[in-house]
């Protein structure tokens, strides 16, 4: 079945049930699986912003690269305790949508299955932020597995 499961985190209250899910998936499969982490920095890259920040960027993006190593490093070892063959993967761009960067990953490692969450965004709130999900699932060649999550009570 599955033999190599890419699994897209972000920081968010979905990332122990994307986790959870692909885990699973792995043991029972015997699966490698791969953690990746999309970096936008495209908010970054914007000529005002540039204009505005012109010493913090590249600072800020070092934070962001060093935040989300941390972040990678910790699921590793969770997966790698659990028994399944692991690596990660951190991607960045000033450029591409985080979809496309997640798909071209996806390509790059040859994974046979796209495990990612959706945050439950509905309305106008989906349709000013876009949705990540669902974007993988009109351009991804990739099988992708879709944790479906409602965000917590505030």
């Amino acid at each position: 079945m599955y033999k190599r499961i890419m699994v897209a985190v972000d920081e968010s209250f979905m990332t122990s049930q994307v986790m959870e899910a692909a885990i699973e998936l792995a043991k029972a499969t015997g699966a490698q699986v791969a953690i990746c982490h999309a970096i936008d920095e495209t908010i970054l890259a914007q000529r005002e912003v540039a204009m505005m920040l012109p010493n913090s960027v590249g600072k800020t993006e070092a934070r962001m690269r060093l935040g989300a190593e941390g972040f990678l490093d910790r699921l590793l070892q969770t997966v790698r305790a659990a028994g399944v063959e692991a690596e990660i993967k951190l991607v960045e761009s000033e450029q591409k949508h985080v979809s496309d960067m997640l798909i071209d990953a996806a390509g790059e490692w040859q994974a046979d299955l796209l495990v990612v969450g959706t945050h439950g965004r509905r309305g106008i709130e989906r349709f000013f932020v876009g949705s990540v999900a669902e974007r993988l699932v009109r351009k991804g060649q990739t099988s992708l597995l879709l944790v479906r999550g409602e965000e917590p009570d505030e």
